[in-house]
């Protein structure tokens, strides 16, 4: 297994990963919801590479893709420390260490890209999803109350972050609280 970058010519895979893993029914994507083509697709694969603060990673098993971790980076200056995380693993695959390599290799990209904060979301009952999260330094910031609307319910995700690079008073003034 490898994890390396995503490219334009493997679109087609990619996309069936992806529609793939929107069958487990934790995804934004319900299952057969996603209409992208592979052009679109192998489209979206270029502008995250050709985005300094971007990238899309898969998980590489003989030519098979198992998983992906896709990074999408923030242009406002004010953001521009952050990042917001996607990531998916085949049904197949899952508890095999395949997602705790994505993350590893993300955040070794964070790192090097000077991240500071990492973000993502997860549906508040994807109990393996959020193991996952928390091995990997990720903490609860608040719950997205009834945020989306799955099989005639509303359901909570959880907000989630993790901090790199972390300068706890980067301006140098004294703060009082």
């Amino acid at each position: 297994m490898i994890i390396r970058k995503a490219v334009p010519d493997e679109a087609e895979n990619l996309l069936k990963l992806l529609n793939s893993v929107d069958g487990s029914n934790f995804m934004l994507y319900g299952p057969g919801e996603r209409k992208t083509s592979i052009e679109e697709q192998s489209d979206r694969i270029k502008r995250l590479n050709d985005d300094e603060r971007s990238e899309a990673f898969v998980a590489d098993h003989n030519g098979e893709l198992d998983g992906y971790l896709l990074i999408i980076g923030n242009m406002p200056q004010r953001i521009r420390h952050t990042i917001y995380l996607v990531v998916g693993v085949s049904e197949r695959s899952r508890g095999k260490g395949i997602g705790t390599m994505l993350f590893e290799a993300m955040e070794k990209w964070a790192k090097q890209h000077k991240i500071h904060r990492m973000e993502l979301t997860v549906l508040a009952h994807n109990l393996a999803a959020l193991s996952l999260y928390r091995k990997m330094g990720f903490e609860i910031e608040g719950t997205k109350r009834d945020s989306l609307y799955m099989d005639g319910k509303y359901v909570d995700e959880y907000y989630m972050s993790k901090l790199l690079l972390r300068d706890p008073n980067p301006t140098g003034i004294a703060r009082k609280f």
